[in-house]
């Protein structure tokens, strides 16, 4: 028996969450199906919890937009509802004088972004705000700061619940097909059903190019090539040594190893690039040893034996190892001509800060005002 329905969003991650929250709140009858059991098992939960500024991406890419607007949101919202978070301040590090000339261009980066905030700050003055870093220069962003993923997805899946939605647990996609009157969707778990949906959101993140690709009639050429790239985190044994967030340069396929801070003060370094072949979130303890190398550049006091194995996190890729990092990939009917899908491809960092202006933008493709 198939039923018939409105909107149906695939993914009850921070994006797929927001999405039903936007689309709810402007009145449409809303199903999540969520193959796991519970929300944002994967991408949301394994990640910085970084609310970032907007400073990397290329201007006027919709990445930078929406991280900025994003930002903006994050911050207002949090403070109305109560959700956890910290505008902590980060510190972005040059570790050699050749690496000077990146922060320039970050800060010209920045600027034409719209985060016209970053200051830069002399060594002396890090010592004075983070005296266990080492630099040559740095660049002071105070509007980066951390949040509480999963308080903030329960809020939007409360927002969503009031206007109305629902979200199916252990309910998988197993496919669909495009057809005349609508998206059919096969839904499987205990007790699997098909779903004739008016509107459909792929939000189903490191699943949604397969999730594209399974849907027939689907142009099978709009979908992008997936690729997993982990990201190991460790933890810091001892006392914590950081107040503010400390970046170094940003490497190929990621941000550079990091400090993050959760709302505890906890102090992790991470995440790496670890290209994967198969999701796997095993951490390596041998990963550690380049770790050491990478923290030590601007945090020389790391003692040996001071890094335990603590999670880590896949990034849903549309490009491969030394490819360039294309925009996120927010493609409605004017891409695919399927009336009433959007699918979302490579919704990686900063996917989170990023979620309301991607829910904003899906509705806006859907011909709907947010």
């Amino acid at each position: 028996m198939t039923e018939r329905v409105d909107c149906v969003v695939i993914g009850a991650g921070v994006v797929g969450l927001a999405c039903a929250k936007w689309l709810a709140e402007a009145g449409r009858e809303v199903i999540v199906l969520e193959a796991s059991d519970m929300i944002g098992s994967e991408t949301s939960s394994r990640n910085s919890e970084v609310v970032h500024a907007g400073i990397y991406y290329p201007t006027g890419s919709f990445k930078a937009k929406a991280c900025v607007e994003g930002k903006h949101f994050l911050y207002d919202y949090c403070a109305e509802r109560g959700i956890p978070h910290k505008r902590l301040g980060k510190l972005i590090v040059a570790s050699a004088e050749s690496e000077l000339p990146r922060l320039d261009a970050l800060k010209a980066q920045a600027d034409a972004n719209g985060v016209p905030d970053l200051e830069y700050l002399s060594p002396e003055s890090v010592r004075q705000l983070e005296p266990e870093v080492f630099c040559v220069g740095a660049l002071l962003s105070p509007s980066t700061g951390i949040i509480d993923s999963h308080s903030l997805m329960l809020a939007y899946q409360g927002d969503a619940e009031e206007g109305g939605a629902m979200i199916a647990f252990n309910s998988p996609v197993l496919g669909g097909e495009i057809r005349d009157n609508g998206i059919l969707l096969a839904v499987g778990g205990e007790e699997p059903m098909q779903l004739l949906a008016s509107t459909v959101v792929n939000s189903a993140g490191l699943h949604a190019p397969k999730l594209g690709r399974s849907l027939r009639g689907l142009p099978p050429e709009t979908v992008p090539k997936d690729y997993l790239a982990k990201g190991n985190y460790y933890s810091l044994l001892g006392k914590q040594p950081f107040r503010h967030l400390v970046y170094p340069m940003p490497v190929p396929g990621g941000l550079g190893v990091h400090v993050t801070l959760d709302m505890g003060g906890q102090c992790k370094f991470g995440p790496d690039v670890e290209w994967i072949e198969r999701i796997d979130y095993d951490v390596d303890p041998r990963r550690a040893d380049s770790f050491y190398d990478a923290v030590r550049t601007y945090y020389p006091g790391l003692v040996d034996g001071a890094l335990v194995p603590s999670y880590s996190g896949i990034r849903p890729k549309i490009h491969g190892p030394g490819e360039p990092q294309p925009d996120f990939l927010v493609q409605g009917p004017a891409a695919h001509s399927v009336p009433g899908l959007v699918n979302l491809y490579g919704i990686e960092s900063p996917g989170l800060t990023a979620s309301p202006a991607i829910a904003r933008e899906v509705l806006r493709q859907l011909g709907m005002e947010s």
